[in-house]
């Protein structure tokens, strides 16, 4: 799922508000938003108790079900339009440059590696040429 700043929650919720209005001449429900938007219930319910407080939408409750209706749909306006970034983000950052940075070292080591085993078999066949014992190496 993308993950939407509340500015544009609050617009796609007031929306689908008046589209369920529209469609079915009935208000609309918690449920049927969430089957709207394709938002999890409770990530639904937590945007329309936060657009309640700030009195974008009323939600009137009955023995059954709660209702949603619009109050002031020009308060959005007021919300911050700022997406910012979740703290799995953050941590994804994180770890891919902790991850880069082992790749980076584990690099190197191996080209250190790599060059010692160079000169070890330089040196290897520098003495085999002589003629030396190279019992050393074995």
């Amino acid at each position: 799922m993308q993950q939407t700043d509340l500015y544009s929650a609050a617009h796609l919720i007031v929306a689908v508000i008046r589209i369920l209005e529209y469609r079915k001449k009935d208000p609309a429900s918690i449920d049927s938003i969430c089957k709207e938007l394709s938002f999890s219930k409770e990530e639904c319910n937590v945007l329309v108790k936060r657009l309640t407080e700030m009195g974008i939408i009323e939600q009137v409750s009955s023995a059954y079900d709660a209702r949603l209706y619009i109050k002031d749909h020009l308060s959005i306006e007021n919300i911050p339009n700022e997406c910012k970034e979740s703290k799995l983000d953050e941590e994804l950052k994180k770890f891919q440059s902790n991850r880069n940075s082992m790749m980076h070292q584990v690099q190197s080591f191996q080209l250190k590696q790599e060059a010692k085993k160079k000169k070890l078999f330089a040196e290897l066949e520098e003495q085999l040429k002589k003629g030396k014992k190279v019992s050393k190496f074995l």
